[in-house]
């Protein structure tokens, strides 16, 4: 008998919900990759320790990679919702400091994009998985 991945559904997948779900994990990825080069080499905490930044700003994306790359409905739903607690961050740094406006206000965009994706692959496929489930008949 062979094993079944966990968390993939047999239920095949829009192209609209596909493209989401690809918009999803590129905002995702570029949001990563954007905070951990602002944190660490673009600009530097003066303040704090730079680990201690990163662990702060980074660890949450991290805890919803397993669930966006299997294509989990409910954890693009949590995500959208953190991506929020990024696009406050992105517009509070871009008021507060000029001099990292381009890369406060580059984080704000790629959280509604992300939001955005998340938002509408969660809720496309969450129809899709429950239509296959309660199949309606015509006659």
């Amino acid at each position: 008998m062979a094993n079944k991945p966990e968390g993939l559904s047999p239920v095949s997948m829009d192209d609209k919900t596909r493209i989401a779900r690809i918009l999803c994990l590129a905002f995702y990825f570029c949001l990563f990759v954007l905070l951990v080069t602002w944190i660490t080499w673009l600009a530097p905490s003066a303040y704090f320790p730079v680990a201690l930044v990163l662990l702060a700003m980074v660890s949450p994306l991290l805890l919803a990679l397993r669930g966006l790359l299997h294509g989990r409905p409910y954890t693009h739903m949590w995500a959208s919702l953190l991506a929020l607690v990024y696009f406050t961050h992105g517009l509070m740094e871009a008021y507060v400091n000029p001099a990292e406006r381009f890369y406060a206000v580059t984080e704000a965009l790629l959280a509604v994009g992300l939001f955005s994706a998340a938002v509408l692959y969660a809720r496309w496929r969450s129809r899709e998985i429950k239509g296959s489930r309660n199949p309606t008949t015509d006659d």
